[in-house]
């Protein structure tokens, strides 16, 4: 089953994700050797400066998705206002469909 994850940065942190972005990047190319990324990338504001992610895994549970953004050195290191799990559903352009 897929999730995704959409994040929404805390206003001012730019300089956390700057700092904390080779480990999430590290963390993102783990998960993607191991088939369970599907889709990543920022989402940027009117200055085209990263304001949050969308992130989309497969993973066995809600419970499993959850533990995975968990574990985004982003999260650990605060970078994140918000952070919602929502099983997703990939119909259009799904390579593996």
């Amino acid at each position: 089953m897929l999730f995704a994850f959409i994040c929404t940065d805390k206003p001012g942190h730019l300089n956390v994700r700057m700092e904390t972005r080779p480990a999430h990047l590290e963390h993102l190319n783990k998960l993607n050797a191991e088939g369970t990324l599907k889709i990543a990338g920022p989402f940027l504001d009117a200055d085209g400066k990263p304001c949050g992610s969308l992130v989309i895994v497969k993973a066995d549970s809600i419970e499993a998705a959850q533990a995975i953004a968990d574990a985004d050195p982003y999260t650990k290191a605060g970078l994140f206002e918000k952070v919602e799990v929502k099983p997703y559903n990939w119909v259009f352009n799904n390579p593996e469909a």
